[in-house]
């Protein structure tokens, strides 16, 4: 049975244009992409999430007492088995008729049960410095792998000229910098992924654990599609603006709050061109219009412009609260 599930999960038609077999690529004397090349990636997620507690304890957190990364001061929540049971087991946000009913069970009026929970909630909010060393470790890994994914692409022809991305598809030989271009970003994804139980939790928690699958999904089906010359250029355009962002969550929590809005005015303006202009009117034409002149469309076609278009939803979805942030700096509200 497991070889079965083996042979249609790598069915030819599933990954390849019609009248193409994986022998077809293994026999042409190229070095192709192979699945096998991607098992790295798991341990390197691990070394990953190694560096990032090396580089958090020994960079970041020296960093943030050089910028004066200070935590307020929060008043704890007096130790209640009652209401500490009720605020692990049911909410943290009690309606009015809870607080009631626990007030009378421990004696609190119901405001003294209100500033409780309050107090309460705020122990369990991340610290500064926990954000901060977040933030730089987000800031430099971005930074560093934009300028990598541009030393990769900038000197290929296909960066100029989109069209040919698709120049003697799929049969392309794999560069060795693309190789490492493809480890490097999906083990980093694959650590974040990892890590997202431990690291702060955000209001779009839920929005970014669908972004890092669905990245995770498109970087992987496009190694195993041979789509490396589009997978690297969308990878490259995502990380142009990413580390503007963890920039200005730094200076932000180092209370630098012109250079924050600052910056951020610069990752709005880098994020709509980078991703509502030049992914969907370059990039998304690029995979989903041009290839159509070199083979007809097959699953693995509709599978990674599913993924692209997922993206493309999500990149909307940001862009709207980043151009409300942006508003709100720029008139000084």
């Amino acid at each position: 049975m497991f070889q079965t599930l083996y042979n249609y999960f790598w069915w030819d038609r599933l990954w390849l244009p019609a009248n193409l077999t994986w022998a077809d690529l293994e026999n042409d004397g190229r070095v192709c992409a192979k699945a096998s090349d991607l098992y790295i990636t798991f341990p390197f997620a691990f070394v990953f999430l190694l560096l990032r507690h090396l580089f958090e304890m020994y960079v970041a957190t020296p960093l943030a007492r050089l910028l004066n990364v200070k935590d307020k001061v929060q008043l704890k929540a007096t130790p209640n088995p009652v209401l500490e049971t009720f605020y692990a087991s049911s909410s943290k946000h009690p309606k009015q008729v809870d607080i009631e009913a626990l007030s009378k069970k421990c004696g609190y009026t119901a405001r003294q049960v209100e500033r409780w929970f309050r107090r309460r909630r705020n122990q369990d909010r991340p610290s500064m410095l926990k954000k901060f060393r977040e933030a730089s470790w987000r800031f430099t890994f971005y930074l560093l792998a934009f300028i990598a994914g541009m030393s990769v692409i900038a000197d290929k022809p296909w960066f100029y000229d989109l069209e040919r991305v698709w120049e003697g598809y799929p049969i392309q030989t794999l560069l060795p910098s693309q190789y490492w271009y493809y480890v490097i970003e999906l083990s980093f994804y694959w650590s974040l992924l990892f890590s997202v139980a431990s690291d702060v939790k955000r209001k779009d928690f839920t929005e970014q654990i669908i972004h890092h699958v669905a990245t995770i999904i498109l970087i992987t089906f496009s190694w195993y599609t041979n789509y490396i010359r589009a997978g690297t250029l969308v990878m490259a355009l995502h990380d142009a603006s990413d580390y503007l962002l963890e920039s200005a969550k730094m200076f932000n929590y180092a209370g630098w709050k012109n250079t924050c809005n600052n910056l951020f005015i610069v990752f709005s303006v880098v994020f709509i061109i980078s991703r509502l202009i030049i992914f969907p009117f370059w990039i998304l034409h690029c995979t989903v219009i041009y290839p159509l002149a070199v083979y007809p469309p097959f699953f693995g076609y509709y599978f990674f412009n599913s993924m692209m278009i997922t993206l493309q939803c999500l990149h909307i979805f940001w862009a709207y609260y980043i151009v409300r942030m942006a508003h709100k700096f720029i008139t000084g509200n």
